[in-house]
């Protein structure tokens, strides 16, 4: 019996509206469609633009919709352990369905296998003024593929920060919504603190209201693939988003971080900043930032950077900003990324003070993570960031002095 080949449908762009969802963006900048099937995605390999960079045989697992484990918790409660307040912040969840779709749709295969793999979501809305950090607590609970769907709504004029933990062994899809309301001020900190050999796949589609504020960090300091994309626009005129990053990679590690910014409405603001340091041989780390400004977005002022560094020999840090500008009416748009070693001119001061090699080396690791721990924002978190820094760093020392 011959085979009938089955007809890949892609959305195709609307002439009209050449933005609008599903269809793949016109922008080269980033042709990958947008759907809720998996059908509509090639499984990942080499030659595809959006995973030359990654170990696809590592993640072969995520490739394909599967039945959750189940096993993943969720804990929710203010940073310092207190209980949520009812009349501000409200948690539920809600069945996974295209009708529950909060901002756009799947942009990869993974994202979209993650989709159809789960079967509920997890809702946080906030309103009003909240004056403590909430807390997500994310616990994997072992090596069985499992999959999470979180979504955060910011009400209009909320100020609220939002911290969401990640730990223990995991293999892990998950996806995440977050859209904010007009004229609120949110900050949301994702931190991936995964144990020795769990894998994570993660998509982050955001939406920034009009006049809205939003400040979203990723700190991935563990686990032995991590995939995460951030892909986030503007739902109005007038927005602001700063998206930081940090990441420590360690020996076979690989880390990777694609983030996606679309300038769609006037007067919007946006900065990028990631960095991250790599530590032994087959130490990974991949970050890919694409900005798009279209021809809707007038005043327009966007930048994004990245810094690696590279703490001993036998690390690779892939590092690829890419900017498409569409409107030649904006304030101001750029970017910038490096990888390297030490400055040995610093190292040569520290030392030159009477700071031995090994602890000056130490300093200048935490001076250059210091300053995007201090924009985060969160000094409930920030001792816990530096520690686990220093943890690593400790550990880079250990293995020296064998």
């Amino acid at each position: 019996m011959a085979q009938v080949e089955q007809e890949i449908q892609i959305p195709v762009a609307n002439p009209q509206d050449p933005y609008a969802l599903p269809a793949a963006m016109p922008s080269s900048a980033d042709k990958s469609p947008r759907s809720f099937s998996v059908d509509d995605f090639a499984v990942p390999d080499r030659k595809q633009d959006d995973w030359r960079f990654t170990p696809v045989e590592r993640l072969e697992e995520f490739y394909h919709v599967f039945t959750p484990s189940g096993k993943t918790t969720v804990e929710v409660s203010m940073i310092d352990g207190t209980a949520v307040p009812a009349d501000l912040i409200s948690l539920y969840q809600t069945k996974l369905s295209e009708d529950s779709a909060t901002v756009g749709k799947p942009n990869d295969r993974v994202s979209a296998v993650e989709w159809n793999s789960g079967t509920t979501s997890t809702v946080l809305e906030v309103a009003g003024e909240i004056d403590k950090p909430i807390l997500v607590a994310v616990h994997g609970a072992g090596m069985q593929l499992d999959a999470f769907h979180l979504v955060i709504k910011a009400a209009d004029r909320a100020h609220a920060d939002v911290v969401v933990e990640h730990d223990g062994p995991a293999l892990l899809a998950e996806g995440v919504e977050i859209i904010t309301g007009k004229d609120s001020h949110v900050s949301t900190t994702f931190i991936q603190e995964w144990d020795e050999g769990s894998k994570m796949v993660g998509n982050h589609r955001i939406r920034v209201g009009e006049g809205a504020t939003l400040r979203h960090s990723v700190v991935t300091l563990g686990g032995d693939v991590v995939r995460l994309r951030m892909d986030q626009d503007f739902g109005g005129a007038q927005s602001d988003v700063l998206m930081l990053g940090i990441y420590f990679v360690d020996p076979g590690e690989h880390i990777e971080h694609r983030t996606m910014v679309v300038h769609n409405h006037p007067e919007c603001k946006s900065r990028v900043i990631y960095k991250g340091a790599l530590d032994g041989k087959d130490a990974h780390a991949t970050w890919v930032g694409n900005a798009l400004i279209e021809p809707t977005a007038p005043g327009t002022d966007s930048y994004e950077l990245n810094r690696n560094l590279v703490l001993t020999p036998g690390a690779v840090a892939d590092s690829e900003p890419n900017l498409e500008i569409e409107n030649g009416n904006i304030v101001g748009a750029g970017h910038a990324s490096s990888v390297g070693r030490f400055d040995d001119e610093e190292l040569f001061y520290l030392q030159s003070r009477g700071i031995g090699e090994v602890e000056a080396r130490k300093l200048v690791v935490r001076g250059f993570f210091a300053e995007l721990i201090d924009q985060i924002g969160i000094p409930a978190i920030a001792d816990h960031l530096m520690t686990a820094i220093n943890r690593r760093l400790a550990r880079t020392e250990a293995v020296a002095g064998k």
